[in-house]
């Protein structure tokens, strides 16, 4: 697949747009491969590529002049009395050309390459939303993994609690009924771990299917939900909406019901056909020239009705543009508002939370080995910890989806793609 200047620009924006820095010593798929993949492969993206081709037909279309037309009529043969055979034939041999008054060749020109321009938006505003469904992906994947891990951990915590459980029943410190509570932690766990697996499994899996792909090549996922670019501020997020593909797939849409009205007023004249050609007398055997012009009549009404036609689309155009504008700014503001809080968070459950969390499980556990806490303390500050840890994913996942909508709705990347590159 041919891949316009549009699309790997695309791209390139794209691959800054969840705000992910990879860790360079893995060796998975990153957002970036990922994004080259679906600009290559997706289905999708091939087939509305050709609306382009159509639009570059269209051109080449109305570039042309009206053909001439080269006419043969036979006049008075095969009929009755003396024109019963070829005698008193009259046969005419004529050229027509349509003269276009009003310069209506250069109006569809200029219609068609409005239309190109607007096909070539409409490309660009669906490989955005194609690559921001990628990215979305991708983040479902690296919160899964994440998920993943925190499940293995909590098995592992809950393998030491089970162990340091039964070494105090075994020396009679604690009563029968904490081990049996310990095992059943444990086989949750394992249960939990399971689980993970297979939404990990099937996330990879909806991952790979964006480019097509029925069994993905890769078994990991290169990204840090942890990691947070800068934030670039409302005000320059809403300057920034403005350069949207899907706006600007507006403001031609405006261009190109205006320039379809300007075509409708200049058909209003109606075009000349100017007909010369040479007719033959086979009775007498001469030759005569024939010329003439045709132009067709009551065609202004019919040009008032289309006209009226294409102005209430221009007017409805402009309406949608207005309506969309307006949305997509209190859109934006509310996209803000959450990615913000997202952000805010997650970095303080991660700094400041998780970290207390980790202690204070240490401490129990410290505690509860020298018989000063009960099972019961000990299997809190263990699911206090697992809590936390999974509100911390769900927030930088949370976080990072809603960078991808302001990336998506704006066009444009968050932060420069040199600061995401491995």
């Amino acid at each position: 697949m041919r891949i316009s200047k549009a699309g790997a620009s695309i791209a390139c924006l794209l691959c800054g747009l969840a705000g992910i820095r990879v860790a360079a010593a893995d060796t998975g798929l990153t957002l970036a491969q990922a994004i080259d993949h679906a600009l290559t492969r997706n289905p999708e993206l091939r087939a509305s590529a050709f609306r382009q081709t159509k639009a570059q037909a269209g051109m080449a279309q109305a570039q042309l002049r009206p053909a001439p037309e080269l006419a043969l009529e036979l006049e008075n043969f095969a009929g009755s009395g003396d024109t019963h055979d070829t005698n008193s034939l009259e046969s005419t041999l004529s050229f027509t050309q349509i003269l276009e008054l009003g310069d209506k060749r250069s109006a569809r020109v200029e219609l068609a390459a409005i239309e190109i321009d607007l096909a070539a938006f409409e490309q660009r505003a669906r490989e955005l939303d194609i690559l921001a469904e990628v990215t979305r992906r991708f983040l479902a994947a690296a919160s899964a993994a994440e998920r993943l891990g925190l499940a293995k951990e909590s098995q592992t915590l809950a393998q030491e609690t089970l162990d340091a459980v039964t070494r105090r029943v075994a020396a009679a410190r604690s009563p029968l009924a904490d081990e049996s509570r310990a095992r059943i932690a444990a086989t949750s766990a394992r249960l939990d771990v399971q689980q993970a697996e297979s939404m990990w499994r099937t996330r990879r899996y909806a991952l790979a299917a964006s480019w097509g792909e029925t069994e993905p090549q890769f078994t990991t996922v290169r990204a840090d939900l942890f990691s947070f670019e800068a934030d670039p501020g409302f005000p320059v997020l809403m300057a920034r909406i403005a350069r949207n593909p899907a706006f600007l797939r507006f403001a031609n849409e405006i261009r190109l019901r205006d320039a379809q009205l300007r075509l409708a007023q200049i058909q209003n004249r109606p075009d000349l056909a100017l007909t010369l050609g040479i007719r033959y007398l086979h009775q007498s055997g001469d030759a005569a020239l024939v010329a003439g012009f045709a132009m067709p009549l009551n065609s202004r009404k019919r040009s008032d009705i289309s006209q009226g036609a294409l102005r209430a689309e221009l007017a409805q155009a402009q309406a949608e543009q207005e309506a969309a504008s307006v949305l997509a700014r209190t859109t934006l503001f509310g996209l803000y508002e959450e990615m913000s809080s997202a952000r805010r968070r997650a970095e303080a459950l991660r700094a400041e939370a998780l970290p207390l969390a980790r202690t204070a499980l240490e401490q129990t556990q410290a505690g509860y080995d020298r018989g000063r806490f009960a099972f019961s303390e000990l299997a809190a500050a263990r699911q206090e910890l697992l809590t936390l840890h999974s509100a911390a994913i769900e927030s930088a996942t949370s976080c990072h989806e809603l960078r991808t909508e302001i990336q998506r709705l704006t066009g444009e990347p968050l932060t420069p793609i040199e600061a995401n590159q491995p």
